[in-house]
């Protein structure tokens, strides 16, 4: 998880803390412990350790928020690998998205409506229990905090919760989830281009509203929403092709009958790109794997009387259906960390492979035919 400090397990879920997170924490309980040194009861240490407190309780908060998102993925059998806090807040890591629309809009509110939860609890409290000056000060900071985070989160612009519901709402109005991550990065970047200029012109004195802060945020928004724009665009086109489409031209694939001979002379000299190959027999069935490197255990002078077949090791090969996504295919490679999968059909006949390192240049030829359509 890159440099982020893994501290235990929250219902199961993995629950990290980004270093930039105690930069914030000490901010935070500096600035809010030197405004309850106002308060005369509080002497001492007492306002920086209330403060600290304070600090805790509203990343407590933001916590609540994405647990919020993480139990609903979870109700939805979506596995969450982990939950992160860092300078900006927090964030839920998902393995997938939601099957549904409507799946997708209510694991994109449940953080929000936590957070309005906790708003309408700590305003409760806070009008209804007789408290000190100084707790009522931090409960009544921690329910404007999550009114606040409740309403900045839904903006409609990725990676923000609001984003997510517009994403929402695009995909089941045009039935392409892609689509509608385009159109929540692409709301996402104009907010961000939005929130850069306004910090910059309060930094320069040009507006009163909006900090540095204001600034970092827009380029985290920017940051990110370009990345799932991107991500949205590839996925897309992905999904536009199958996996019989994208098998390699020159795909490993050999017939059982063939002599060594015939085998080397057509397949490796002036070739030798792969070292092994997928054997099949007459009817395109796949029989099992040949090596290169078992050719040595055969003299040359009798390799016009052995075949293929004599040096095939049965081999459980991992595979894909022909009418597979190629989205689907390359989710399996970053998955399973492989690089190579054989195309099977339902009746065992082989299609060939399909090459991790091909697929661009396969998204490449497809654009190019498109240009000169």
């Amino acid at each position: 998880m890159n440099n982020n400090i893994r501290v235990g397990n929250l219902f199961g879920i993995p629950f990290y803390i980004n270093p930039s997170w105690f930069l914030v924490l000490v901010l935070v309980t500096w600035v809010y412990g030197s405004q309850l040194q106002n308060f005369p009861q509080l002497v001492g240490v007492a306002p920086w350790l209330l403060g600290l407190v304070a600090a805790l309780l509203l990343f407590s908060s933001v916590l609540a928020h994405e647990l919020g998102h993480s139990f609903v993925a979870l109700k939805q059998g979506i596995k969450v690998n982990s939950i992160t806090l860092f300078i900006f807040g927090g964030i839920a890591s998902l393995e997938e998205d939601s099957k549904t629309p409507w799946g997708a809009l209510l694991v994109a509110i449940a953080g929000p409506a936590v957070s309005v939860l906790l708003f309408v609890l700590f305003t409760t409290i806070n009008f209804s229990v007789s408290l000190s000056e100084p707790l009522s000060a931090v409960i009544g900071l921690l329910a404007t905090v999550n009114l606040i985070l409740a309403l900045f989160n839904m903006i409609p612009g990725l990676p923000l919760d609001g984003g997510n519901v517009l994403k929402a709402i695009v995909w089941k109005i045009t039935g392409n989830q892609y689509r509608g991550i385009f159109i929540a990065s692409i709301v996402g970047q104009f907010i961000g281009w939005i929130a850069i200029v306004l910090g910059l012109f309060s930094v320069f004195g040009i507006t009163q509203f909006g900090s540095i802060w204001t600034a970092f945020i827009g380029f985290f928004l920017l940051q990110n929403a370009g990345r799932s724009a991107q991500s949205a665009t590839l996925q897309d086109k992905l999904s536009r092709f199958t996996a019989e489409e994208a098998v390699s031209e020159n795909s490993p694939v050999i017939k059982a009958d063939l002599n060594l001979r015939e085998f080397v002379n057509e397949y490796i000299i002036g070739k030798g790109e792969w070292s092994k190959f997928l054997v099949t027999d007459e009817e395109g069935k796949l029989i099992g794997e040949l090596k290169v490197d078992d050719l040595k255990i055969i003299p040359t002078s009798e390799w016009t009387e052995k075949t293929v077949r004599e040096l095939t090791t049965p081999q459980e090969v991992t595979s894909v259906k022909p009418k597979q996504s190629l989205l689907e295919v390359v989710m399996m490679f970053e998955q399973n960390k492989q690089n190579e999968v054989a195309v099977i059909g339902d009746n065992g006949v082989v299609f060939g492979l399909i090459e991790k390192s091909g697929i661009a240049k396969f998204l490449d030829k497809k654009q190019e035919e498109l240009k000169t359509a």
